[in-house]
């Protein structure tokens, strides 16, 4: 299904290179997706729609530097950890199985992590999974901290596999706008039809909370 498209402002952000930054106003900006009939809802989004998210970090040493073992050792368990979780969909990737080697404007010390999801809680619940979280507290070992935004989520249609510029450009509008049905975070979320929601960690705990006797 393709996504309608509207004309936007220049697109902006802190914190990627000159480079980059062209790179997310050339990438298609996408409007979310609707229907002829309408936005979908409850269950019908869930299935017309899939949730992206990238977040991009630039390395403090480059990736054969001993500084960075640790990272470079977790890549593949952590991988393959995001692969079997449920609700996944797909990740962007080279031939080696991650992602480490794709450029996002030539510097190769900035790494772009995008993957796809079938929802909020999906995603939320691999982030602080037993696998992934002892990475993510590590995560200043490794990255400098970026001047502006760094990540960013939105709804595409379900079998829409974004590319990095489509990926920079909404990192560019939300560093511009703030978190928006077009671009989000998990502490703000919306859903397909661009209503807000409930930030995603309570979202998740009321889901796993058991039902009361």
């Amino acid at each position: 299904m393709a996504a309608a498209t509207t004309a936007r402002p220049p697109l902006r952000g802190r914190g990627l290179s000159p480079a980059a930054s062209a790179c997310a106003r050339r990438g298609r900006y996408r409007c979310r997706p609707r229907s002829p009939a309408g936005p979908a809802t409850g269950r019908l989004a869930r299935v017309a729609h899939q949730l992206a998210q990238v977040n991009v970090a630039r390395l403090r040493h480059p990736l054969s530097a001993p500084e960075t073992t640790a990272f470079v050792a977790g890549l593949a368990p952590v991988n393959a950890l995001a692969d079997a979780a449920p609700g996944f969909v797909w990740r962007l990737q080279d031939d080696s199985g991650d992602a480490t080697s794709i450029r996002v404007d030539g510097d190769p010390l900035l790494i772009v992590n995008l993957s796809v999801w079938e929802s909020i809680e999906a995603l939320w619940a691999f982030v602080h999974s037993d696998g992934h979280l002892p990475y993510l507290r590590r995560r200043r070992e490794w990255f400098t901290r970026m001047a502006g935004r760094s990540l960013a989520c939105w709804w595409v249609p379900a079998g829409h596999r974004p590319a990095t510029g489509e990926a920079l450009a909404r990192i560019a509008r939300i560093e511009a706008e703030g978190p928006g049905p077009d671009a989000f975070d998990l502490q703000r979320p919306y859903d397909p039809a661009g209503d807000i929601l409930p930030p995603a960690a309570a979202a998740f705990r009321s889901r796993s909370s058991p039902s009361p006797r």
